[in-house]
């Protein structure tokens, strides 16, 4: 939380509005705003479970959780802030009720930014979840936006999302014509050689065929 108030103090601009998506984020005692349904979510026993996995793995390294008040947005309304157009969209079907925010009409942040690589087990947990990714990267590319941004990954731009729309319909397509995980996997790893990401072929096997 230091490191990221530090980080603000050097943009010597006033903070308007903190809105915290998919992630509850180290605010500190500051208000946030969050989409409709995400707090009570963030209370769950899915949501809970996960954090009680970072304090486990991470311990002190974790940052307090926030304290200050919460504020829900309706899924399908657009705010203004700052003179910035904040529009809340639904994000993946398979994913947290959190949103997909197009905002000022040309940046489009979500859960994950797309990327030239191969996904994580994280984000496709299921045969299910590669249709509503490949849903949610078609109508982010519907939207209009010119950069794509996540709480994981950096910035991206539309062939990102054209390569992970390819890419998703390959795995599904490989899905269906493998009846094992590690065909699956030695399928995926000849259609993209040398794709970063590798390594995580074997957990996203294991997420497909379980």
């Amino acid at each position: 939380m230091a490191e990221f108030d530090t980080y603000l103090s050097k943009l010597d601009k006033p903070v308007g509005t903190r809105i915290t998506d998919y992630h509850v984020g180290g605010t500190g005692k500051h208000d946030v705003v969050m989409v409709q349904g995400m707090p009570e979510f963030t209370k769950g026993e899915i949501y809970g479970g996960m954090m009680k996995g970072f304090a486990q793995a991470f311990g002190n390294a974790m940052t307090d959780m926030p304290t200050g008040k919460t504020s829900e947005v309706a899924f399908g309304t657009t705010q203004t802030w700052a003179g910035v157009t904040f529009e809340f969209r639904h994000g993946a079907t398979s994913d947290f009720p959190g949103a997909s925010i197009l905002i000022g009409g040309k940046v489009y942040y979500t859960h994950w930014t797309p990327a030239k690589a191969h996904v994580s087990h994280l984000q496709i947990s299921s045969p299910a979840a590669i249709d509503a990714e490949i849903a949610e990267a078609e109508n982010s590319l519907a939207s209009g936006a010119t950069l794509f941004i996540g709480g994981h990954g950096g910035a991206a731009t539309r062939d990102a999302v054209e390569f992970k729309i390819a890419y998703l319909k390959k795995m599904k397509e490989q899905l269906a014509a493998n009846k094992t995980a590690q065909a699956f996997v030695d399928a995926m790893k000849q259609a993209y050689p040398g794709l970063p990401g590798e390594a995580g072929l074997e957990d996203l096997g294991k997420a497909l065929y379980k």
